[in-house]
């Protein structure tokens, strides 16, 4: 079973037993996502519009670490402006758990 899940303003296709990196998220232990935009059962798939009612995915949080460093660096010639700037995004680990749709209330 497959399923595209919106995750802070972002998309993943996910299948049970996956595990996805995703921006930060201030959650511990077990979390489920409600805005689930497909879902794909073998031959059957069901589009929402723009989400799906009564389904959700169920995920445990494994950690948080960080991505690689990206430098920013500003300039402006002749004007001797310089500016050196290091972002590290933070993301956390989620393994998905399971799948969880009433067939009786498809979209």
């Amino acid at each position: 079973m497959l399923a595209v899940v919106e995750i802070g303003k972002k998309q993943y296709l996910v299948k049970e037993g996956d595990s996805i990196e995703v921006e930060r998220l201030d959650a511990e232990g077990e979390i489920s996502f409600d805005k689930v935009l497909l879902l794909a059962d073998g031959e059957q798939v069901s589009i929402g519009t723009p989400y799906l009612d009564k389904v959700t995915v169920e995920a445990q949080v494994e950690g948080e670490n960080k991505a690689k460093k990206i430098i920013v660096y500003k300039f402006n010639r002749r004007k001797k402006y310089r500016k050196k700037q290091g972002h590290r995004q933070i993301h956390t680990k989620i393994k998905i758990k399971r799948i969880i749709a009433d067939s009786s209330k498809k979209s």
